[in-house]
Formats: structure tokens, C-alpha cells, sequence
């Protein structure tokens, strides 16, 4: 049985949409789920790693789409120091609206703190529109006009993962670092 306690706790997510990757025209060859990451993909996924290891955010988990690109963000935003107690792969995540990335993260153990997703568009950005409280902050309208590749938003909570809805998140940043 959970802690009721643990309605108070504060918890981090960051949706983290997945960095660039080489064109689908470049590769016809290759599915789309197998698209790597470009050389400017590679150098924005570890300026993302840098600018959370700055902001000081460790992971108790990552949860992060099996595409060959979101694994590779993954791997870059990891190897520029931020660490993840945990990491699952979810393949809902490839191709999940916000209600679908929202039912991946409704799984979360409590007793996670900070979680982190790496996916895809629309989705990403949908759901941290969806969940953001504040509509009127620059951060909020930047975020709702445009979530590039490597776009991340951190977003604060105080309710259990099970219970995350729409409008139950602050924005606290919303920025989109570049390698």
C-alpha cells in the first residue's frame, strides 16, 4: 500500500523529444523505427545531457521509446553525465499520442522522483502542452508553437505518477539545447 505521504512529495518529469536524425530520404532503405541519429543529432543530444547534468537533474528512471534514435538520444544525453537509476524501453512510446505516453508514465513506481521520457513528435509535445498548468508564461507559448528535436520541457508535480491529468504539471523550463 503506497505512503499516503507521498501525495506531497515533489516529482520532475522531463519530456524529452528525441534529437535530430538523418532524413528518411537519405536512408530509403531504412524503417523509419531504424533511423540513427545525424551528426548534429549526436552533438544536440549531449548539450540536452549537459544542460540537465547544469540544472541538476538525475534520473530514477527513463523511460524511452526502442527506436534506434531515441535510444541513441538516450545514450548521448547519458554519456554527458546525467545519470538514471533505471531505464526502460517501451515500444508504446514509437508512436504514442499524449493519452498513450500518459498511460506509459500512469506506470511509474512511486517511489520514483524524477522521470525522464524520451520520445517522438507529436506526442512530446502534446503531452507537455497538455500537462503544463500555465498557459500564458513565454516558456508555455514557445513550447506550443514549435518542440524541435532535442526540445525538452521539465515539468513539476506533486500528485502520483497514477494520477498525472491534464493541467496537473508546472512548466518550470522549457528549452531546446543545441551541440
Amino acid at each position: 500500500m503506497a505512503d499516503p505521504s507521498d501525495l506531497l512529495i515533489d516529482r520532475t518529469l522531463v519530456l524529452l523529444r528525441h534529437a535530430k536524425a538523418v532524413p528518411p530520404e537519405s536512408r530509403p532503405d531504412l524503417p523509419d523505427f531504424d533511423r540513427p541519429l545525424a551528426d548534429r543529432g549526436r552533438a544536440d543530444a549531449a548539450a540536452a545531457g549537459r544542460y540537465l547534468v547544469a540544472q541538476g537533474i538525475e534520473a530514477d528512471l527513463v523511460l524511452c521509446s526502442p527506436s534506434k534514435r531515441t535510444r541513441e538520444t538516450w545514450k548521448y544525453v547519458a554519456e554527458a553525465g546525467v545519470t538514471a537509476s533505471d531505464v526502460w524501453y517501451d515500444k508504446r512510446i514509437y508512436s504514442a499520442d499524449a493519452d498513450g505516453l500518459l498511460d506509459v508514465i500512469h506506470e511509474t513506481p512511486t517511489e520514483a522522483r524524477t522521470v525522464i521520457v524520451v520520445g517522438h513528435a507529436p506526442g512530446i509535445p502534446w503531452l507537455a502542452d497538455e500537462l503544463a498548468l500555465d498557459g500564458t508564461s513565454p516558456e508555455r507559448v514557445e513550447l506550443t508553437q514549435k518542440y524541435p528535436t532535442s526540445g525538452l520541457a521539465i515539468l513539476h508535480l506533486t500528485c502520483r505518477w497514477s494520477d498525472l491529468a491534464p493541467n496537473e504539471a508546472d512548466l518550470v523550463q522549457y528549452v531546446v539545447p543545441r551541440g
